[in-house]
């Protein structure tokens, strides 16, 4: 009976020694968990941004608006017989 119970306290203890420190181990479950965790964190804000990216070219491709809207921000771009006026704001900070 004792060696049985010595054989049994011996797998018992590799055993535990593979759940532990081997391949596949807990730490290992942790540390992927962890890394799972930051991948879809990763994704939320690449699928946030892909749906505002979906929604602007839904707008360019709908209507002229966008690109009127667009040229006139991205390009400084004005319509004809528009005025156009660039207000610079005074610096009270400089000297001179």
């Amino acid at each position: 009976m004792r060696l049985l119970s010595g054989i049994l306290l011996v797998f018992l203890v590799l055993l535990q020694y593979r759940l532990w420190f081997g391949k596949n181990s807990v730490p290992d479950y942790l540390s992927l968990r962890e890394e799972v965790a930051r991948q879809q964190k990763d994704n939320d804000k690449l699928k946030k941004r892909n749906k505002l990216l979906y929604a602007d070219t839904d707008d360019l491709k709908s209507g002229l608006e966008a690109i009127e809207e667009r040229a006139r921000k991205e390009l400084g771009m004005i319509k004809e017989g528009e005025t156009f006026f660039r207000i610079i704001p005074h610096d009270k900070d400089k000297k001179g």
